[in-house]
């Protein structure tokens, strides 16, 4: 839904004036499997991305909590350590972001994700799928700032003993994806252009790609003005509010686990 409603210049059949109704004639006119397209796609890249992430952020805030505020929680270390995971994390995920919302655009060409993978790789090139990467960084790396420091901020004051809370992760996690994701909108359409080089808007762009950032930031005003940054924002809310919930309540459930597993192995020597 995200993909379609950040689309610049829709197609008739493909304009919706919100979430509910995208997802009312997606379901009616393209069959109700049709808003999952890409699934397979991002759950093969979630994997290794997010475990590149986790362990990336938790050794780096530690060490950088210790030198900042020993022994304390450094927000600053946790932004920090938010920005140099993000940086492994996006290396893994954007080839299969690319691939997810080429099959997610209205009358997509591509049946299957080897269809499109071929298809990029022989008309566009390798670098197709790194297309979108510096701006992929040039959001995540704000989101993922304000989402990290967000979330250890609303745990300091939801779960200030930083105990395995399930229901202090879940809101905390929620409200940290909606923040975050709000106030990077603008750079997710910029995003989305450069992922899926919508054809319709191609016709603004005289080099016939759009590539980098700044050029895709012209381009997005030259075709909607400034209300053109903000398309999609409520359907990028929604979506990262669970996604970032479910996500830090898995981590933070394993975390608690293995740590738990840890302390009994070490009180049995």
């Amino acid at each position: 839904l995200q993909t379609r409603m950040q689309s610049l210049r829709p197609e008739p059949a493909a304009r919706y004036r919100n979430v509910l109704e995208a997802l009312w004639r997606i379901a009616r006119t393209e069959g109700v499997w049709r808003p999952m397209r890409g699934l397979n796609i991002t759950a093969t890249g979630a994997g290794p991305a997010h475990a590149l992430y986790f362990a990336c952020y938790e050794k780096l805030k530690k060490t950088l909590s210790d030198v900042i505020q020993a022994g304390g929680n450094s927000h600053v270390a946790n932004g920090a350590a938010g920005c140099v995971a993000t940086l492994l994390h996006d290396a893994a995920m954007n080839p299969a972001e690319v691939v997810k919302q080429r099959m997610q655009m209205y009358n997509s060409p591509y049946q299957r994700v080897t269809d499109c993978v071929r298809a990029v790789w022989r008309n566009e090139g390798a670098g197709a799928f790194y297309r979108s990467y510096t701006t992929q960084l040039t959001m995540n790396i704000p989101f993922q700032a304000i989402h990290f420091m967000t979330y250890e901020f609303l745990q300091e004051q939801l779960n200030p003993h930083r105990q395995y809370n399930p229901g202090s992760h879940v809101v905390s996690g929620a409200c940290a994806g909606a923040v975050a994701a709000a106030a990077t909108t603008p750079l997710d359409v910029c995003k989305t252009l450069l992922n899926t080089q919508e054809s319709l808007a191609l016709s603004s762009n005289i080099s016939g790609h759009i590539t980098g950032m700044a050029n895709a930031f012209r381009t997005v005003y030259q075709v909607g003005g400034v209300t053109a940054y903000f398309r999609g924002v409520q359907a990028r809310v929604i979506y990262q509010m669970p996604s970032t919930a479910i996500a830090w309540s898995v981590y933070e459930f394993f975390k608690y686990i293995l740590t738990k597993r840890q302390e009994e192995r070490r009180a049995g020597k």
